[in-house]
């Protein structure tokens, strides 16, 4: 799906309209913060009582030049140190914490709202130690992935690297899963990238709610992502990938009341004793188990 006009390939700009400054409206700031999107980790001071969100660079003061983002795409106004959002009527929607906002309704924004924009999203932060939530969250997108919430591939390898040093000098069993979704380029294809973008969102939230805190989840890359398991040999990682493969495959993901199959093939390796603390090599592995998967049908573990 794409917006209603051109735009793609160039360089996103940032216009502010005049009269903007960087202060703080009332008893608190209040601030957009770029978490996915062109500009990561830009923050907009909010101290307009209006002002729109689009791709047309000179009549929006957020410009987002991507292809699904209409030229006024969305509003915000500010009514008594309140904020709302609006979307207008743009070709692929506005959302708030994944709820599509229907025109002509307004949203209320409370701090730590998301909103989608497109392929943007921009996390809403209000209050007096916004300045203090603003640099948590600049800390938290050096560690998380800003769409699906899960750890980014930068806090894995150094996840992976640690365990792999603690397993190996004590001993222990290690075991690696990669795994990714099966004919992804067909469902953003046939039902558009923001409803890839949900099974992105969706399947990273079914997996990271089966995940033990001593473990790590992480999005590797596109639609790739790893399990690490500390203290699991791989004969128990096996099973916790067959749970999984059936569970993603059994799962409803519909996205505007439209299913969309889902399965994953995945590749399971356990580090083997003497292996390097270099974690390039039990990558592979897995890796090597994942594209046996996909090259012997799909939707299967291997490992």
């Amino acid at each position: 799906m794409i917006g209603d006009g051109d735009g793609e390939g160039q360089e996103t700009r940032i216009t502010k309209i005049s009269g903007l400054v960087d202060r703080p409206i009332g008893t608190g700031e209040s601030s957009f913060v770029t978490i996915y999107g062109p500009n990561l980790g830009k923050k907009f001071v909010l101290d307009q009582a209006e002002f729109t969100i689009g791709r047309d660079a000179v009549q929006n003061f957020i410009c987002v030049e991507l292809d699904n983002v209409s030229r006024k795409h969305c509003r915000v106004t500010q009514k008594d140190g309140k904020f709302f959002v609006r979307d207008l009527n743009s070709t692929n929607g506005t959302y708030v914490n994944d709820e599509e906002i229907k025109p002509p309704a307004d949203r209320q924004l409370r701090s730590g709202d998301l909103i989608k924009v497109g392929g943007a999203i921009y996390k809403f932060l209000q209050g007096d130690n916004v300045e203090a939530l603003y640099h948590e969250e600049i800390y938290r997108m050096t560690i998380v992935d800003g769409l699906t919430g899960v750890h980014n591939k930068r806090y894995f390898m150094e996840f992976l690297e640690r365990e792999m040093a603690r397993c190996s000098r004590y001993g222990r069993p290690l075991s690696l899963m990669m795994f990714d979704i099966d004919f992804f380029k067909k469902i953003n294809d046939e039902f558009g990238h923001l409803a890839g973008d949900y099974v992105l969102r969706e399947l990273a939230t079914q997996v990271r709610t089966r995940v033990r805190k001593e473990e790590c989840v992480a999005r590797y890359g596109g639609e790739e992502f790893a399990i690490v398991l500390p203290e699991s040999p791989v004969d128990k990682a096996r099973k916790f990938a067959d749970k999984l493969n059936k569970l993603i495959a059994e799962h409803e993901f519909t996205f505007e009341a439209r299913k969309i199959p889902v399965t994953v093939s995945i590749g399971v390796a356990e580090m083997s004793s003497g292996e390097s603390e270099e974690p390039t090599h039990f990558i592979k592995l897995a890796d090597q188990h994942l594209y046996t998967a996909k090259r012997t049908g799909r939707n299967r573990v291997v490992g």
